[in-house]
């Protein structure tokens, strides 16, 4: 069965910083891209960032240069460094499992960030 728990959301004030977990269970990791992404209320789900197996990444150009995505196989988690926080960043967010073309994604459950002051 496979699982993706995200961890790591909450209440920062802008300017600050979080830091976002998912630990995988079920799936060999190195076979999979993991990518977060969020929506905001009345927003669609967008893409924030991803890295694939091999260590390529690939951002929003809403957050380059604020985000950084990394993996660690050993601990089968994939990991976003969130820093100077946006209010506009404000919204759940998702960690995603893909293996690639064809193969349905695998989600989290989500994780709520609120950047206010």
């Amino acid at each position: 069965q496979v699982q993706l728990v995200e961890s790591g959301g909450g209440l920062v004030q802008p300017g600050g910083s979080l830091r976002l977990s998912c630990a995988a269970s079920g799936i060999i990791f190195s076979m999979y891209s993991m990518a977060w992404f969020r929506q905001a209320p009345g927003k669609e789900r967008e893409l924030v960032a991803s890295v694939t197996g091999g260590g390529s990444r690939n951002y929003a150009d809403s957050v380059k240069g604020r985000f950084i995505i990394s993996r660690d196989s050993a601990k089968k988690t994939a990991y976003l460094q969130m820093n100077s926080l946006k209010p506009e960043d404000t919204a759940v967010y998702y960690c995603n499992a893909k293996m690639g073309q064809g193969f349905a994604p695998f989600w989290g459950q989500g994780t709520q960030v609120t950047v206010s002051s």
